[in-house]
This record gives C-alpha cells, sequence and structure tokens, in this order.
C-alpha cells in the first residue's frame, strides 16, 4: 500500500518555500560583521542566500495551487526534516565558500551549529573571519529554538500550517491557544534572555563580539565556541558561572518560563523537570567532587553541560580523556537524559525518562497488588496515558538503537571503543562534548553517519524516518 501519492508531495513542495526563504534571509545576517570588520566576503553569503532565497519564492508561486489538500502531520515532518537538511547544506556552501574546507566538513559544521551538538570541524576557530565566527553561533541560536519554529513564528501566517509544523520539531507545549501567539511569545523569552546574557558577559569583562557569539551558543545550549579553548579559553569563574545559569535556562522549558512572571517564581519552584535538573546537577556534582581531583567550578561547569546537552567546555577533550572512568560514565548518563521537554536541548529528554521509569514502577506494583487492580501512572498531578508510556519505551528503544549503530560503526574503523560510545552518546544527543576523536580528521563515511545521527537527534528520529521512508516509496513502481 502506497501512503505517500503525488499530492503529498505537492503539498510539501508549496510549504516548503517560505522555510527556503527564511534559510536564505539567515545566511544574509552576517554581513552585518562581515561590514564593520571589513573582512570583504560577501560573495560567500549571498551566493548560498540567493540560491535559496530563488528557489524558495520559486516553489511559492509555482506550487501555490498545485493541491487543494490541507497540510498534515506527516507533511509537517517531512517539510521539517527537509527544511534541517537544507539549511545545513546551504550553510555548508557558505562554510565552502569562505574557508575552503571540504562540502563535507561545511556541512558537517552547520548540521553541528543548527543542531546544537556544537562539534567542529575547524583545526583553529579563532584564525577565522568575525562574520563566519558569527554566523556559527547565529545557525546555533536559530537552531536552539527550530529552524522552522523562527520561521513560521516570523513569516507565516496563523492556521493548520503552523501548527503542524510546529508538531513536527517535537513541540507541543502553548503558552498561548494560537501556535502563532506561542512562538511569539517564545522569540520573545529567547531574546531577553539572549540579551541579558551578552550583558552580563560585557559586565564580567568579556569583550563585546565574544559576548554575543557566547551568548548566542550558551542560551541555545549549542557549546560550539569562538575559542579552540572552548570557555575555557577565558580563565574566569564568574563567565562560568554566568553560563552555568543561562545553560539551565535554555535547558528549562518555556512554557515554565512564561509561567514565571504570571505566578511570582512558583512554576518554577514546583516544576518536576526542573526539579529534577537541580537536584541530578547537585547529587552528581557531589559525588564526582570526592571521587576526583577535578577542580569544583571546572566539575560543576561539565556537569551542567552534559545534562542540558550544551556541550560547553572549560577542559580540552584531551584533558577530559584522561579523567577517571567512573566521571566520564556519569556524564555519558548525563547527556543520554538531557534537559526539560519544551526547551533547547536535545537527548531523550526528562519527561520520557519520568515516564518511562514511572511505567516500569506501575508495573511491579501491578504485580504486587492484588489481581485485577488497575495502578494509574500520574505526572504532575495528571494521569499519564497509556499510548504515552508506551511511545516512551518505544522512541528510548530506537534511541539506544541509533547509538548502538555508531557506536559499532566507530569501533569498525579503529577508534577507542569508550571514546567511541562517549562520542555516539554526543552526537545522538546533540551534545557535543567530546575525548578527542571527532574532529576534521574523522572518515568521511563517519562525518556522514555523525551529520544522519544530529539529524535526527535534533527532530526526535520519527520526523527524519517518515521522510525517508516517503522518499523510498517515490521510487517504488
Amino acid at each position: 500500500m502506497r501512503y505517500i501519492t503525488k499530492s503529498d508531495l505537492l503539498i510539501v513542495a508549496r510549504d516548503s518555500g517560505y522555510l527556503m526563504i527564511g534559510i536564505g534571509i539567515m545566511c544574509l545576517v552576517p554581513l552585518i560583521f562581515d561590514l564593520i570588520y571589513f573582512e570583504f566576503d560577501v560573495i560567500s553569503f549571498v551566493i548560498p542566500a540567493a540560491i535559496s532565497i530563488a528557489l524558495g519564492v520559486a516553489f511559492k508561486k509555482y506550487f501555490k495551487n498545485s493541491t487543494p489538500k490541507k497540510m498534515r502531520l506527516k507533511h509537517g515532518m517531512m517539510i521539517s526534516s527537509f527544511a534541517w537538511l537544507w539549511a545545513s547544506i546551504i550553510g555548508g556552501i557558505v562554510f565552502t565558500l569562505s574557508t575552503n574546507i571540504p562540502i563535507v566538513d561545511g556541512v558537517f559544521e552547520s548540521m553541528s551549529a543548527l543542531t546544537g551538538t556544537g562539534i567542529t570541524m575547524f583545526e583553529d576557530v579563532e584564525i577565522l573571519p568575525h562574520s563566519i565566527l558569527f554566523f556559527r553561533a547565529l545557525e546555533q541560536w536559530i537552531g536552539g529554538l527550530g529552524v522552522v519554529v523562527m520561521v513560521i513564528g516570523v513569516l507565516t501566517k496563523p492556521g493548520s500550517v503552523s501548527s503542524k509544523l510546529y508538531q513536527s520539531e517535537a513541540r507541543d507545549e502553548r503558552i498561548k491557544p494560537s501556535i502563532k501567539t506561542t512562538l511569539q511569545k517564545t522569540l520573545e523569552i529567547y531574546a531577553i534572555y539572549t540579551v541579558f546574557g551578552v550583558i552580563l558577559y560585557v559586565l564580567a569583562g568579556m569583550p563585546l563580539f565574544d559576548s554575543i557569539c557566547n551568548s548566542f551558543h550558551i542560551i541555545s545550549t549549542g557549546g560550539m565556541s569562538i575559542k579552540n579553548a572552548n570557555m575555557g579559553y577565558y580563565q574566569n569563574d564568574v563567565i562560568y558561572l554566568i553560563s552555568i545559569v543561562l545553560m539551565i535556562l535554555g535547558a528549562t522549558s518555556f512554557l515554565v518560563h512564561y509561567k514565571v512572571i504570571k505566578t511570582r517564581g512558583k512554576s518554577l519552584i514546583h516544576d518536576l523537570q526542573f526539579k529534577v535538573i537541580i537536584g541530578v546537577i547537585a547529587f552528581v556534582t557531589v559525588i564526582l567532587y570526592f571521587i576526583s581531583n577535578i577542580v569544583p567550578i571546572d566539575l560543576l561547569f561539565t556537569v551542567v553541560s552534559a545534562i542540558t546537552t550544551t556541550g560547553a567546555s572549560v577542559a580540552m577533550p584531551t584533558e577530559m580523556a584522561g579523567w577517571p572512568p567512573f566521571v566520564i560514565i556519569c556524564l555519558m548518563c548525563l547527556m543520554l537524559t538531557g534537559g526539560s521537554n519544551g526547551s533547547t536541548v536535545g537527548a531523550i529528554k526528562l519527561v520520557r525518562m519520568i515516564t518511562f521509569f514511572k511505567g516500569i514502577y506501575r508495573h511491579i506494583r501491578e504485580i504486587l497488588s492484588p489481581e485485577g487492580r488497575v495502578v494509574a501512572v500520574k505526572l504532575n498531578g495528571h494521569k499519564i496515558p497509556e499510548k504515552a508510556i508506551s511511545q516512551a519505551g518505544n522512541y528510548i528503544t530506537l534511541y539506544l538503537m541509533f547509538i548502538m549503530f555508531t557506536w559499532a560503526l566507530f569501533c569498525l574503523y579503529g577508534y577507542d571503543p569508550f571514546k567511541s560510545l562517549f562520542a555516539a552518546m554526543s552526537l545522538q544527543g546533540n551534545n557535543g562534548l567530546d575525548l578527542g576523536i571527532v574532529n576534521h580528521t574523522l572518515n568521511p563515511i563517519i562525518k556522514i553517519v555523525s551529520m544522519f545521527d544530529m539529524w535526527t537527534g535534533r527532530l526526535e528520529i520519527y520526523p527524519v524516518l517518515i521522510t525517508l521512508r516517503a522518499f523510498f516509496e517515490i521510487f517504488k513502481r
């Protein structure tokens, strides 16, 4: 049975135009810094932008009346998958034109920035033009909220299209009844925290350009810094503490942020996911402090970076590789978990983990209870549907299968098994912490698989699988 028809493809093409235009505009923003610093690299940004905008306008006009059918969730997922891949390719062209790195490395860099993974293919980022450094930060900032979310929040009109695209990026929480209004409020909160970060960094003694880029990549939980030593370059505890606060803010649900004002802070205190994040950070940091000789502020920073999937670091990858194995294993567990649903983080996310373990506990209670008794599973006082428990388990299983495949591939090409597992978890969870094996020297095949991991990790797997299923159906007889 065919699940994808010609009209489905026409809907995808019709509604992808706005996104392609938005992605093209994204490429033009760094020209501000190109002009400020007299770098004269306009062509590297204008050509990819022109390609994306021209194709977006063509798609929008040509397919406007191609089909009367309305968008469904499957179309939204396919459009979202395409948008992230397209944005990575266009961004990759920018990097290749400007720095002459291979196109595979360029697309990897762009995918890593957009998905908030934060692993770089550049051997020395400090020699890059300011416009490219800002472009990397901008991609992280846009990707943190979501490429599709950003574009529909700014360019599209309210309606079912906005709703389906919003859901396609694995988002379901609403600040307001209207998706359009929800997105605008979310953007407002995001922008306020970003400006707040810039101001704090400047007050801590960081240069303005560094403050802008670092605020962009920290609040978005991206972690791709403008320095080779990442945040460790600054050797400043105040800057580390500011970064820790911003990472936690980025890993907290935007719905909770909105309610903080309405409830005078009570929503933050009562939010289960936020309490778990703070509790886990405190518990793990204290445990690791007593079993290792790592500097406390470095340890706290790394623990927060791991659970928020930021991937920013104060220790070089080679230094981290020398930490006690138990510390690394704890970091891997945090990388696997992630932060709150409805935030900028990657990984499995706390709400799924909590739902999954509550389902296991429910099963144990049912066995111990009198025969026939039904044990309800509740989260924040609300009953969790059986379907949600099943979906959480299915997603976690699928997520771990992707990690196992990538881990096996790293080992096949001769990489250290322990470091390979860490890298596989980091890539799939869009984390970015690394023990020194994911860089420009990586085998090209593993680079491509890593890009696929980052892509699927950011979109939570299913939209990409649906898109691939649709792609293969096109060629079925």
